[in-house]
């Protein structure tokens, strides 16, 4: 990228030695750099104020989410804190003591039954808010039991459960994957995205700051952070101060967060920037989801195109590829240094992609349920309108092969076979005759 010139008072100054004559139209144009540095000043200071104050006036609990009250009325006692020990107890002296958040959602009910399996104690979080059908969670919650993971049932905003929680468990580790996800509902519910992605996440790190010993922290960025950035494919060391979206601006803020928490306090963290997860258990929100759905109903379904008629591509990640690298980056974060909220020294900061590096068409998506589903799909191809969607996602994953050993294994029709699978097997009854 070339570099762009330095502006400068020595710019007018002649090459030549002789006496230095100002020029009639220069005081006209320090003016004008003067103005034009002070309107953008005057922006972006009105721009952090606005945002400051939305933080706190819309960080408030949304109406959407369970009351505190309510929340609290579900936890504490003699009988709860012996459940949340059993879950935590791990099954060797090696293993983890894992905190999960949002472990009721897709990612962390697949990450909590890995770590689990493999013998690290378990803790599950979770709001059980009503961003899509609660029926899927708490069937994810009977899985999780099932499995001897214990969900606790209260928001990542509420403090005096935290503080409880450590109070009951020395955790080593925290697996931050409680958040607000969807691009498109950030347009109609933007209090839940900075009550949940930056005031929880806050509230997070406040807590883990001041226990002793502090745990190491793995969360949950997006692929989203990248924004506008055109350059292919997308590397940790790209720009992300383009967020295309509400969703993408509170995951971008997350991260800048991550770094002041690990700055000051001496916090372990590392984030994982994901891709368009998909596979069983997966989320409604989600296209592979929805357009299954609409297939077997037999109802229309939309192809966004770019506006230059191209198409629109993502990075599908398979959910059990994402797994193993959040298992890496619990195995390799290293230990936090502060103690009583105080750094004793420099901690370690890390950010990767987790995506599976082979971006497809969504077009090709839709292309492979119809062959597996066997009936055709009712296409209806409209521009891509407006709503924080990008064209295409990339993940450069070389970073994380080379510090976690991830490389994802899975192709996009193998992943949409088991998807579908379980998705009969879930929906009893959803099987349409084919159309072909």
């Amino acid at each position: 990228m070339s570099q762009l010139k330095p502006i400068s008072h020595l710019d007018n100054i002649p090459s030549t030695p002789g006496k230095f004559k100002l020029e009639k139209s220069q005081p006209y144009t320090h003016r004008l750099r003067f103005h034009t540095s002070l309107s953008k000043l005057t922006l972006w200071s009105s721009f952090f104020l606005v945002f400051i104050l939305f933080y706190y006036v819309l960080s408030s609990p949304s109406p959407s989410l369970p009351s505190r009250r309510s929340l609290n009325d579900s936890w504490g006692g003699p009988s709860w804190e012996k459940r949340v020990t059993r879950s935590a107890q791990r099954r060797s002296s090696h293993g983890l003591t894992v905190l999960v958040t949002g472990a009721a959602g897709f990612v962390g009910t697949h990450v909590s039954i890995a770590l689990k399996r493999r013998g690290d104690g378990v803790l599950g979080l979770d709001n059980f808010n009503h961003y899509y059908e609660p029926r899927l969670k708490r069937d994810r919650q009977k899985l999780l039991e099932r499995n001897g993971v214990f969900v606790v049932e209260g928001d990542i905003n509420d403090s005096s459960l935290l503080k409880k929680l450590f109070d009951v468990v020395a955790f080593s580790h925290i697996m931050h994957l409680a958040a607000q996800a969807g691009v498109r509902y950030a347009m109609q519910n933007p209090g839940s995205y900075v009550h949940s992605n930056i005031a929880g996440f806050v509230n997070i790190l406040e807590v883990c700051k001041s226990v002793n010993p502090q745990p190491a922290i793995v969360w949950a960025s997006s692929s989203s952070v990248y924004g506008l950035n055109s350059k292919v494919p997308f590397s940790e060391k790209d720009r992300t101060d383009q967020p295309a979206s509400l969703y993408a601006a509170t995951k971008k803020a997350g991260e800048e967060i991550a770094h002041t928490y690990n700055h000051i306090y001496g916090l372990s963290i590392t984030g994982l920037r994901f891709f368009t997860v998909y596979g069983p258990w997966g989320r409604p929100d989600m296209a592979y989801f929805f357009f299954t759905k609409d297939i077997l109903k037999g109802k229309p379904i939309t192809i966004f195109e770019a506006p230059d008629h191209g198409s629109v591509a993502r990075d599908f990640t398979y959910i059990d590829d994402v797994v193993k690298g959040c298992v890496a980056a619990l195995d390799t974060a290293k230990k936090s240094t502060g103690s009583g909220g105080k750094k004793k020294g420099p901690a370690q900061l890390r950010i990767f992609n987790l995506g599976n590096t082979s971006p497809v068409p969504v077009s090709e998506l839709v292309n492979i349920l119809e062959k597996l589903l066997k009936v055709k799909a009712k296409r209806k191809v409209l521009p891509m309108p407006r709503n924080g969607d990008v064209k295409f996602t990339h993940a450069n994953i070389s970073l994380a092969y080379k510090e976690l050993r991830y490389k994802p294994g899975t192709d996009l029709e193998t992943g949409l076979k088991k998807f579908v699978r379980w998705y009969l097997s879930y929906y009893p009854g959803s099987g349409k005759k084919s159309s072909w």
